[in-house]
């Protein structure tokens, strides 16, 4: 981690990722050919009307095309950069396969230039190699990992995180999720073994508000300090109680211990075990 020297009050407790010592000497630019532009929508849908809050502004970025579907396999690639993704929280590394075509993929940890890996049944067990789970034993770390075969990794893509292959179950494979919840999922479904790189991401401290309005989050502001016609919690004298039965958000939804999880949801029958929840202090 990186400290600053408080010249400000805000500077004083607010800390970073040193990218130079983590990822080393890397390229200023990103791979051209694997890069475009992405227009920012702020939290609007394909209607214009606001449907994630406190987002907007944020400093301009260029978007790197992923492969998280991992096509080209039984070809070795050889990581030429890792490098810092800033629509990601975990970094990414620049892979050159053996027949000469160039991707983006997500980082392990550990990963660092002119290691190799391969996309195969057959690999051997080793950080960034991915596989079928039907291929690997029962305590191995994985992320990127399917949810159905062949429709591209969706599951522990975040940094630092990783997932636990429990046991094998017939046709499924019993996983351990970084959130304790375990789940089945089809063991001809493919994962990495690893984790994903930047474990260091959740131990930075913002300091200051200006820097969350740089990462495009815009403001929470408090209902008790709204009007009556914006939040329930909203009007009165001067600070006033929420003067309603049970907590409400602005809608007028329950929250604190409502479950908001569609009960007819396809995968709750994959469910072994929910995930805990963290208790409030």
């Amino acid at each position: 981690m990186k400290k600053y020297k408080p010249t400000t009050p805000s500077r004083r407790h607010m800390t970073g990722i040193s990218y130079r010592t983590v990822l080393g000497t890397t390229k200023n630019k990103p791979e051209k050919s694997l890069t475009k532009g992405k227009r920012k929508m702020q939290g609007r849908n394909n209607q214009g009307r606001i449907t994630t809050r406190h987002k907007g502004g944020g400093v301009k970025r260029l978007y790197r095309e992923i492969d998280f579907r991992y096509e080209k396999k039984g070809i070795p690639a050889k990581v030429e950069t890792v490098e810092y993704d800033p629509n990601r929280s975990g970094f990414i590394a620049l892979v050159s396969y053996l027949d000469g075509e160039k991707r983006y993929v997500l980082a392990p940890q550990g990963l660092k230039s002119g290691d190799k890996f391969i996309v195969s049944e057959g690999a051997e067990l080793k950080t960034g190699n991915r596989l079928p789970l039907s291929k690997m034993p029962s305590g191995t770390h994985i992320y990127n990992i399917e949810v159905q075969p062949n429709c591209g990794s969706k599951l522990v893509r975040s940094a630092g995180n990783f997932a636990e292959l429990l046991a094998h179950d017939g046709s499924f494979a019993q996983i351990k999720m970084p959130s304790k919840e375990i789940r089945k999922i089809s063991d001809k479904c493919w994962a990495s073994i690893g984790a994903v790189s930047n474990e260091e991401h959740g131990l930075v401290v913002i300091g200051k508000a200006g820097r969350s309005r740089w990462m495009g989050i815009r403001p929470t502001v408090r209902g008790s300090a709204m009007n009556p016609c914006d939040h329930p919690y909203g009007g009165g004298e001067g600070r006033s109680p929420q003067g309603t039965k049970r907590p409400k958000n602005k809608w007028g939804k329950g929250t604190r211990g409502v479950k908001t999880r569609n009960k007819n949801k396809y995968s709750t029958k994959m469910i072994i075990k929910r995930r805990v929840k963290k208790k409030r202090k």
